[in-house]
């Protein structure tokens, strides 16, 4: 039994097998432009509309440098999710890619640190969307909600109304399909864009270059202190990845998508950036928590301006929620199935073919969270649980090459390991630059999850109740699914198990 424990390592042919497994099979409906629009969806959201004043207040005009070294530091991780996405077409993400790579106690981790940011990003977000609801209708009709349905106790109210709508309403619909899930966020994706289009245009038919000057007035000091907060605008693309059991062509889409997804909102992001310096110093920017509309406000002169940034504000943020709930139900879905966590939520609803049980209950424990809970500091977890997950999939990549150097792999990372091992020093650098009670409370969720990783996962995971196999320690095993359903395309590697 020494292969199977705690750092026992599954066969990535097994995880592939697993997804044709009846009572939990994913459907595979989403196309490349679908995922590359869910990449969008949850990378552009009140980054852009709230950072631009955060970054420029550090950095001054040299934030548009800001912006491109934060794009960068997420490019390395953002090549190592392409290739395993594409190689493990299994849903989970970092966690299935630890699983196959770093053992089962490590995907544990990843997992449960998952759980944790996914969840808090989602109420958080559904907080943050109320506020922006209460803008636009402040903005565009001269009423808000009261405070008493409206703000957190703590905060004065009774509960946030808004926020449990949103995330009740994103739980609905993704109870209902996959399919209309990805065309809801496609339509809200397209507005957003076509907002930030609007900004783009009209400041730079207003663009004056006085304000460029001192480009960079605290060196590059200010332009990497600004990086470090502007980084946390670019994350979402990974949740591109936990949408590789439902997506058509994992091998090419995939990659296409994650890949594809961050370039586009970097082009937004610094054609946002440059335009806004063009009509509005860094300092107004800077004092206002609506930087984008005080640029049009105070550079333009076009105060009714304001309903319609707050109306993409809005959109933009509710693709966000959609996005990084849907990725958070498929990483606690492969968590379920592998045994880690109770078996029966991975249960896919023959109706709808979603997990919709287990859907529904993080939905609605997430909606109490949202309704009842100031997050505060409390969402800087999800920057060190996300930083954490790169790290461990640039790992994983590098681990992979060495461990089944023939497994098939549409996508490669190049260079590696040099790109991987870039990708963790970015990482770890923007880690050590939160502070500490962060990594305290980090350390103390991870240690409720080791708490139950022995007292559950580790005695009821597949590997040791079922016939499932970890991977072998010798030669490399071969990486494809047998008897893939009728219904999807070859999987990855197919070629490998004919003879």
């Amino acid at each position: 039994m020494a292969g199977r424990g705690i750092f026992a390592v599954r066969d990535v042919r097994s995880l592939i097998s697993e997804t044709s497994e009846e009572g939990t099979q994913l459907k595979r409906a989403v196309g490349a432009t679908q995922l590359t629009a869910m990449g969008v969806g949850a990378i552009i959201g009140t980054g852009i509309f709230v950072v631009i004043g955060k970054g420029s207040s550090l950095a001054g005009p040299a934030v548009i440098l800001s912006f491109v070294l934060a794009a960068v530091a997420c490019a390395f991780s953002a090549l190592s999710y392409a290739e395993l996405a594409s190689s493990i077409p299994v849903s989970g993400s970092a966690y299935t890619y630890a699983y196959a790579t770093l053992g089962e106690l490590v995907a544990w981790i990843i997992g449960w640190d998952l759980i944790l940011e996914y969840g808090v990003s989602v109420a958080a977000i559904a907080v943050g969307w109320g506020g922006n609801l209460n803008a636009f209708l402040d903005a565009t009709f001269g009423y808000s909600l009261p405070d008493a349905i409206s703000a957190a106790p703590e905060e004065g109210g009774v509960f946030n109304l808004p926020a449990v709508f949103i995330v009740l309403a994103i739980t609905l619909l993704l109870v209902r399909g996959v399919t209309e899930s990805v065309r809801v966020n496609l339509i809200m994706v397209v507005i957003k864009l076509v907002v930030l289009v609007f900004f783009i245009v009209v400041a730079f038919v207003n663009f004056s270059t006085d304000n460029f000057t001192p480009f960079a007035p605290e060196g590059v000091d200010g332009v990497t202190a600004a990086a470090a907060i502007i980084f946390f605008a670019y994350i979402g693309f990974d949740a591109v990845s936990t949408g590789s059991e439902e997506a058509r062509n994992p091998a090419k889409d995939l990659p296409m998508a994650i890949l594809g997804s961050l370039l586009i909102c970097t082009v937004f992001y610094v054609l946002t950036v440059v335009g806004a310096i063009g009509i509005a110093s860094p300092a107004q920017m800077a004092e206002s928590d609506a930087p984008l509309a005080a640029a049009l406000d105070q550079g333009a002169g076009l105060n009714w301006a304001a309903a319609i940034l707050a109306l993409g504000a809005v959109v933009a943020i509710t693709s966000v929620v959609l996005v990084i709930f849907y990725g958070q139900t498929r990483i606690f879905f492969a968590m379920c199935r592998d045994g880690l966590l109770p078996r029966r939520l991975a249960t896919v609803n023959q109706r709808y073919g979603t997990p919709a049980r287990l859907t529904i209950g993080l939905g609605v424990l997430i909606a109490i969270l949202a309704a009842l809970v100031p997050l505060g500091t409390i969402v800087e977890l999800v920057n060190i649980g996300t930083l954490f997950a790169f790290v461990l999939v640039n790992i994983g990549v590098i681990v992979l090459r060495r461990t089944r150097p023939d497994m098939p792999r549409p996508y490669r990372v190049p260079w590696s390991p040099v790109l991987p091992l870039v990708g963790i020093a970015f990482a770890i650098y923007l880690m050590t630059d939160l502070p500490w009670d962060t990594w305290l409370r980090f350390v103390a969720w991870l240690a409720v999850g080791l708490l139950i990783y022995f007292a559950y996962g580790y005695r009821n995971s597949r590997l040791r109740t079922d016939s499932v196999s970890p991977a072998p320690s010798a030669a490399p095993a071969e990486t494809t699914a047998p008897d893939a359903p009728p219904a999807s395309p070859p999987q990855p590697g197919d070629d490998g198990t004919k003879s």
